[in-house]
């Protein structure tokens, strides 16, 4: 059996309304609730797992490859939903996609601070 990422642990203040932010976002649903765990299983076999913490969140980056149906979808509730989007990670260029590997991208914060991305080509998959 190769490797997989399974899932992964997602530090939140709410967790349940921060997996229905990115759910509603990514046209996703929420799946039942798992132990302590709000997950949101991503189409590919990964679950991010939402978990309520106290203590300081530490934002972490999460890129989601999506089709160009799919961008041109989700980029437009990022709008509708009134959210800062950037061309770049550090946050430099807002209001803007990049056309990176000859695809689209673009960063956007969630409730938490993490960094999210939708991305229609891999990096290094093309030409800048």
């Amino acid at each position: 059996m190769p490797v997989e990422l399974n899932h992964t642990i997602v530090a939140a203040r709410e967790k349940k309304a921060s997996a229905q932010f990115l759910a509603d976002i990514l046209g996703l649903q929420v799946g039942p609730k798992y132990g302590p765990f709000i997950p949101v299983p991503i189409p590919n076999g990964v679950t991010l797992d939402y978990m309520d913490t106290t203590s300081p969140i530490t934002p972490q980056h999460y890129a989601f490859l999506v089709s160009e149906d799919d961008f041109d979808e989700i980029f437009a509730r990022v709008q509708a939903a009134g959210l800062t989007y950037w061309a770049d990670p550090g946050h430099h260029r807002p209001h803007e996609i990049n056309t990176n590997d000859g695809g689209r991208g673009t960063y956007f914060d969630d409730p938490n601070g993490h960094n999210l991305e939708i991305l229609t080509r891999p990096y290094g998959s093309g030409t800048d």
